[in-house]
């Protein structure tokens, strides 16, 4: 450790610390533009000039190690005067268009020409002016408002891992953009509208559609994946206009998805509005109270053995209880929430869960990755990964469809006969995952919706058993969901009771009534010509076109939501805005619906519904808390590693940007699809 004096206050600080973080330790404000926390050093713009003692001029902060005994000044005389040089020059070219820029009021230009600039400008020569660039849908391009900080180049090469930014020429005639003009390939490329600090990178949907202090902001839980990012709802009145990440160290940092930022304008397409009812085959608008009769008159006289339920992906924890308590009330064990199938084991939640945490990746010293593609199912998850190989150079192998997952990969093979292979060692990736000191094994959803997947699932545990990624200190064990309802819904146990009916069994004829609650991935086709269908949801989607009765409901943004992200942390998001029209909150529209049955939930408010939630499983009484967690149990999930298939892995995403109601009514995923998903469809037929 160093001891360094920053302005009088003698702090101690890591050898190979900068004196900016000196400072920062001391409490002392040092302006950047070039400098960010999670970027390389670049030391670009000089705005964090500071005097050192026996420096015969001000020096960068942000690129100056430490020294023991050094004695640091960040508001001499000599450091305002080159601050105010250095703003002067960032100035000369930058365009006088704060009225009309979407940074205004969170720009750091701005904040800073304020604090540390002149009041004047000595330039009076022309200024230049640089042409605008295409980066695609989603950002959009100012390039004359460049300070030329690179932190946008740093970004796609270091943490997106799509280097395709870049500087061309020198000097004044330097500019930022893509050597061939090209949209931004990457699923994080929204994070660089985050990190520019002017106004030469910002939203394009969301351009001139608001300033920052009209907007009400709201914390919540992004539902898109199933990694749970923390984001912050910013809204006017009745409308939700932009999603942004908040900071959460140990789930997604400050960064977040494309799709969870930019299908917010979706929100406010095709939206179930009202309840409708399906008379002489075609549905019409209803009142509740008809829609509720609808039902109550199907429900009459039914076995609750002929009644089944399913929830969706974006579903929320206190809805899925609710419905599932009225289930039980009408005596039906029909329930799943596994729309696609997966075979999954509930009967351990380290079964299900990704146990080494998503924190926990920055520990891993080798990865296999089953029937996954981190990339696509959950980009800021993958972003850690990268983020291990970077700091470690770790060992990434897969087994599946080869895909460029921005690190790299060692690819093994396409199908789980790699598995067995790798558990016999002959699969030269063996050794080292028997090598490693902390390995890990990603199992995704690609390679659990088979017919096999319970096989795969016990073959992949009992390999990570095997390699010693089951130890009493470290987990490597993990299921990489992609519906962010799907590890609360586990949780909760919402899946078949005894003699109840799976997905397949219900679509099948296997049920006279089904509820489906916000479940829009399933094949309505498949479903029996005579059962009677309620579709309860947001979103005129799959779902809704096959009902007989529609009940609106509300979306994410709409409700007070607990959801269990793919690591089983319990995270709870709130309401931003109100529901569109006579739509309500899940919730209270089962239990509305339970007195009307004659079965009414023993809840009427919705700390009463969390308390239940807590009796039901413990888990949903620590908000936000995740220990770490050893295995302490190495017995094997159900199934035979042996009855394997020899069928290759198939993706479990094939476009990215359309997974969901909400995504698929976004005008913005479909540009982006267009632009980025056909192409490739086209290239791979």
């Amino acid at each position: 450790m160093a001891k360094v004096t920053v302005d009088g206050i003698e702090v101690e600080v890591p050898n190979g610390a900068s004196v900016l973080q000196a400072a920062e330790l001391a409490g002392r404000e040092i302006p950047r533009f070039c400098y960010h926390d999670r970027l390389s050093v670049a030391g670009n713009c000089r705005m964090c000039l500071v005097e050192v003692e026996k420096s015969p001029k001000p020096v960068a902060s942000c690129a100056f190690p430490v020294a023991d005994g050094m004695v640091v000044k960040t508001d001499s005389p000599m450091v305002r005067q080159a601050r105010r040089g250095v703003m002067e020059f960032l100035l000369i070219n930058h365009p006088l268009d704060c009225p009309i820029c979407d940074q205004g009021g969170e720009c750091d230009l701005q904040d800073q020409s304020m604090a540390y600039g002149m009041d004047h400008s000595r330039y009076r020569e022309a200024k230049r002016a640089v042409r605008d660039k295409n980066l695609g849908p989603l950002v959009k391009t100012v390039m004359t408002r460049c300070i030329q900080c690179t932190r946008c180049v740093r970004f796609a090469a270091e943490i997106a891992g799509v280097p395709e930014l870049g500087a061309t020429a020198r000097g004044e005639n330097m500019e930022i953009g893509t050597y061939v003009e090209r949209a931004l390939s990457s699923e994080l490329s929204g994070n660089l509208i985050d990190i520019c600090p002017v106004g030469a990178l910002t939203s394009k949907p969301y351009a001139f559609v608001a300033r920052s202090w009209e907007l009400k902001k709201t914390d919540a839980i992004d539902v898109f994946d199933a990694v749970g990012c923390n984001i912050r709802i910013d809204s006017r009145g009745p409308e939700v206009l932009r999603i942004l990440p908040r900071l959460n160290e140990d789930v997604n940092e400050e960064w977040l998805a494309d799709k969870s930022r930019f299908a917010v304008d979706g929100l406010k397409r095709r939206r179930l509005d009202r309840p409708w009812v399906r008379r002489g085959g075609k549905l019409e608008p209803a009142s509740w109270d008809q829609a509720f009769d609808a039902i109550a008159a199907r429900l009459h006289g039914l076995d609750g053995a002929r009644i089944g339920a399913i929830v969706g992906d974006l579903c929320d924890a206190e809805s899925m209880l609710a419905l599932k308590e009225l289930m039980a009330a009408l005596g039906s064990a029909n329930l799943d929430a596994r729309q696609d199938g997966a075979q999954l084991d509930a009967t351990r939640r380290e079964f299900y869960l990704f146990n080494t945490t998503i924190a926990g990746i920055e520990e891993a010293d080798a990865i296999l990755i089953v029937g996954a593609n981190p990339r696509r199912e959950a980009p800021v998850l993958n972003a850690r990964i990268r983020k291990r190989w970077l700091a470690a150079g770790v060992s990434v192998a897969a087994i599946g469809a080869p895909a460029d997952l921005t690190y790299p990969v060692r690819w093994l093979g396409a199908g789980p006969d790699v598995l067995a292979a790798l558990r016999a060692g002959s699969e030269g990736f063996a050794a080292t995952l028997r090598a490693a000191k902390k390995p890990m094994v990603i199992l995704g959803e690609g390679a659990l919706r088979r017919a096999d997947g319970a096989a795969i699932l016990a073959a992949a545990w009992m390999l990570a058993a095997e390699i010693g990624a089951l130890s009493a200190d470290w987990h490597g064990f993990n299921v990489l969901h992609n519906a962010a309802a799907r590890v609360g819904a586990l949780d909760l146990g919402f899946l078949p009771g005894p003699g109840g009916k799976d997905v397949a069994a219900m679509l099948e004829g296997g049920v006279d009534l089904l509820w489906l609650l916000g479940a829009d991935e399933i094949d309505g086709a498949r479903i029996g010509a005579q059962t009677f269908v309620v579709y309860q949801g947001h979103h005129g989607d799959r779902g809704a076109a096959r009902a007989d009765v529609i009940l609106p409901g509300a979306a994410y943004t709409e409700k007070n939501g607990t959801y269990v992200n793919t690591e089983g942390r319990v995270q709870r998001g709130e309401f931003a805005v109100f529901p569109p029209g006579e739509a309500r909150e899940d919730w209270r529209i089962l239990r509305a619906f339970s007195a009307r049955v004659g079965h009414p939930l023993p809840y009427d408010d919705l700390d009463a519904l969390r308390r239940r939630m807590a009796e039901v499983n413990a888990v949903f009484a620590r908000i936000d808390d995740l220990p770490r967690r050893g295995a302490v149990d190495l017995s094997p999930p159900a199934g035979d590693p042996a009855a394997l298939l020899s069928t290759p892995f198939a993706p479990a995403v094939v476009n990215y940007y359309q997974t969901d109601p909400i995504s698929r009514a976004s005008p913005t995923m479909a540009s982006c699809t267009a632009t980025f998903h056909q192409p490739l469809a086209q290239a791979a037929e």
